[in-house]
């Protein structure tokens, strides 16, 4: 009987050259042999290693690598390889945003090679085009923009997973038992990344903080804090520095300061507001002269450079407002005490003092260090009270210190005078350029448990727009003060760059499906469309998607030291001058102008630049962790509405679905196209549109659709709703 003989068949290695040509421009700067490429690649049979021979025979004869040393070899370095930053799908597939090119570079998921959401990385740009879209492949990874990411632990036997709450994060994090501080199954904890091993699937870290089971109030609000790197408390250390300040009022820092205390002074703020960093004064110097100083409180007295105090206000950059509490820049001490503006106490401040006409003509200005005394603290309401009746006497709730200058009457009067003085700046602010976004803020009543019990909308009244005219002219003078000093000095600006073309001409698109017309020929017309854009859809359906969408054709704000000006506002020279308890870029302002006020000498520009992208950073997010509070409370509060039918416009279509916001409450919600039951729905992304493909039925962006809620996920916060038809006209 013969016996058949078995030949061990040969298998080709797929994807072979493009694995070669990854593993070498990954680390361009070393020389491989095939034994080494083998060992990255996970084969090591005769067949494979002379598969690789080959291969690298073929690369180095089209010249896409060099043979370095004898059987060493390395990739050819072109022009090709660019440096962007990493945005990363839901999908796992992402883009580049880069600066050598006018489009996103499209990475596929096998291409992304360990890099993470937010990184700086260095990338190799194929020539070939895929679907018309340029693609390329990650190489490097130069600064990871991340480390530490919130997620639900799973506990096994030698070892853990962490699933992170982070849908762009697309690896679970692999944490070895001995390192996930006796964290229990299901807890939801913080986790920072040590390392991602060339043969690991998932890369590696340890438990830095448990923080609590999920679903729980509280666990999700330190996690959406941790989730962004934000603190929720003050170290020991910080905290005792802060509490051996002396706070006192002494006669020796009196007399370096100018004295206000004999001059009518109040506060005007939130109802609800527990620190209070800007004041008012107010008196008339002869007839159509008066004498306004915007007082903001003298952060920099107690903030001193060095400290630990300090260190820790500039890490934080600004205190976070959460939708059930505030994260403060600095200490309950400074913030809520000796730095808060409070009625019938004295108060160190820096002032900027305005002698103005009644055309609001400024006849002369004053910085610098003062002390005043304020008189009277009014919320909102009460100070809109008097401008509504045009009363002279003042709401019962507010009361009064007895002064001489301290009456009902005074101070009534200077209410109503420093509004018609408010409402002329803000015409002379409109008539030169300036756009008028007054969004709906949504804020939430909340039981002592804090579980949301009623959504209502922040409105902006003339009360608000008296302080808010008053903290921008004051933010404008002093940068003009400083920015037009000859020879220039360094100084941190608030810029605002011109809003994008390509931005503007979708929003144009868009509006026209609801019969607004614009024109963008200039930037005068461009302001003046947008500002009518905004007053027209006041009160309309779409009144909150077209607020969102024109802010979105907006660059963004940021500090900086190179001034440009700010295009929203229309103003050559801004700063942030008016809010040292919460920004630390108003610390820097306050030093700064101290310091060229004593006739120091410009600073290093380079130093404060860093600082001021420090703090453009931070307030990006600090603003993110904001959002996702909202949008957790939202979740929350429609929990208890799984049975109620709700009006909503749709606010975003995707290939994926639609979102849809309700009207009456702005919660948003996600309607998926594989529960759209009655027809095949494809994404028109030129009619912002769903089409049926055998209906021809639309869904499409600003249309009027009834929703029921599906689904409430308060861990991964998704708000899923059932569609249940469009509203016809």
């Amino acid at each position: 009987m013969r016996r058949k003989n078995k030949r061990r068949r040969s298998t080709n290695i797929s994807n072979l050259t493009d694995t070669i040509l990854s593993i070498l421009k990954k680390e361009k700067n070393k020389s491989f042999n095939y034994k080494q490429i083998a060992a990255k690649i996970g084969v090591n049979d005769a067949s494979s290693r002379n598969q690789i021979i080959k291969t690298l025979q073929k690369l180095k004869s089209k010249q896409e690598i060099e043979e370095v040393d004898r059987g060493k070899f390395k990739a050819v370095i072109t022009s090709e390889y660019h440096i962007g930053i990493l945005d990363v799908s839901s999908k796992g597939t992402g883009y580049v945003i880069c600066k050598d090119f006018d489009e996103d570079i499209f990475i596929a998921a096998n291409n992304l090679n360990k890099a993470l959401n937010g990184d700086e990385v260095e990338l190799y740009v194929y020539k070939r085009r895929k679907r018309g879209k340029l693609e390329g492949e990650i190489t490097q990874v130069l600064n990871r923009a991340k480390t530490d990411y919130v997620g639900v632990i799973q506990i096994n036997k030698n070892y853990a997973f962490v699933i992170p709450d982070n849908s762009k994060m697309y690896k679970d994090i692999f944490v070895p038992k001995n390192k996930t501080k006796n964290a229990q199954d299901g807890d939801k904890v913080l986790v920072s990344l040590e390392d991602w091993p060339d043969n690991a699937d998932s890369p590696f870290g340890k438990v830095l903080k448990l923080l609590g089971r999920p679903g729980e109030h509280n666990t999700e609000i330190h996690s959406i804090l941790a989730e962004y790197g934000l603190p929720h408390e003050f170290p020991r250390k910080v905290e005792e520095y802060a509490n051996k300040l002396n706070t006192s009022i002494t006669a020796q820092e009196i007399s370096k300061r100018r004295d206000m205390r004999n001059v009518l002074t109040f506060t005007i703020d939130p109802k609800d507001a527990k620190d209070f960093d800007d004041a008012l004064s107010f008196q008339e110097l002869e007839s159509g002269i008066y004498e306004i100083g915007i007082h903001i409180a003298d952060v920099s007295h107690y903030l001193k450079e060095g400290t630990d105090l300090d260190d820790e206000a500039y890490e934080r950059a600004t205190s976070v407002y959460l939708v059930d509490r505030v994260v403060p820049m600095l200490p309950e001490i400074l913030s809520n005490g000796a730095c808060s503006l409070r009625p019938k106490e004295e108060k160190y401040t820096f002032s900027a003092i305005f002698q103005i006409n009644d055309n609001c003509k400024i006849i002369s200005k004053w910085f610098g260090r003062t002390v005043i005394y304020s008189d009277a603290r009014f919320a909102y309401e009460e100070a809109q009270a008097i401008i509504d009746t045009k009363s002279t006497s003042i709401p019962k709730e507010v009361s009064l210190t007895g002064k001489p200058y301290n009456t009902e009457k005074n101070i009534a009067d200077a209410v109503l005078k420093m509004n018609e003085l408010a409402i002329i700046l803000r015409k002379q602010r409109m008539s030169s350029g300036a756009i008028s976004f007054d969004k709906l803020e949504v804020k939430f009543n909340l039981d002592k448990d804090n579980n949301p019990t009623g959504v209502y909308f922040k409105t902006s009244k003339e009360a608000n727009k008296l302080i808010e005219e008053f903290m921008l002219l004051a933010n404008k003078q002093v940068a003009e003060f400083i920015g037009k000093q000859k020879p220039e000095r360094t100084y941190v600006y608030r810029v605002h760059d011109e809003p994008d073309i390509s931005k503007l001409a979708d929003l144009q698109s868009f509006v026209a499906r609801f019969g607004y017309k614009m024109n963008f020929k200039d930037k005068k017309s461009t302001s003046v469309s947008l500002n009518k854009l905004l007053s027209d859809v006041v009160g309309k359906k779409e009144q909150n998607l077209v607020d969102t969408l024109a802010i979105r054709t907006m660059s963004k704000a940021e500090y900086t030291t190179h001034n440009i000006g700010h295009y929203g506002l229309s103003f050559d020279y801004y700063t942030h001058f008016t809010s040292p308890i919460r920004r630390y870029p108003d610390v820097m302002v306050h030093r700064l102008l101290q310091h060229y006020l004593d006739k120091g000498k410009s600073v290093n520009q380079d130093a404060f630049e860093e600082k001021c992208k420090h703090s453009s950073d931070m307030e990006y997010l600090a603003t993110r962790a904001e959002r996702d509070s909202i949008k957790y409370m939202q979740i929350k509060f429609m929990q208890d509405h799984q049975d109620q039918e709700f009006l909503g416009v749709i606010s975003g279509v995707t290939d994926w679905g639609i979102y849809v916001e309700i009207e009456e409450n702005k919660c948003e919600g996600m309607v998926r196209v594989r529960d759209i039951k009655d027809d095949y729905y494809k994404f028109d992304q030129d009619e912002y549109a769903l089409i049926g493909e055998t209906t021809k039925n639309m869904y499409q962006l600003g249309e009027e659709v009834m929703v029921k809620v599906k689904n409430t996920d308060l861990i991964k916060k998704h708000l899923d709703f059932h569609l249940l038809g469009k509203v016809e006209d």
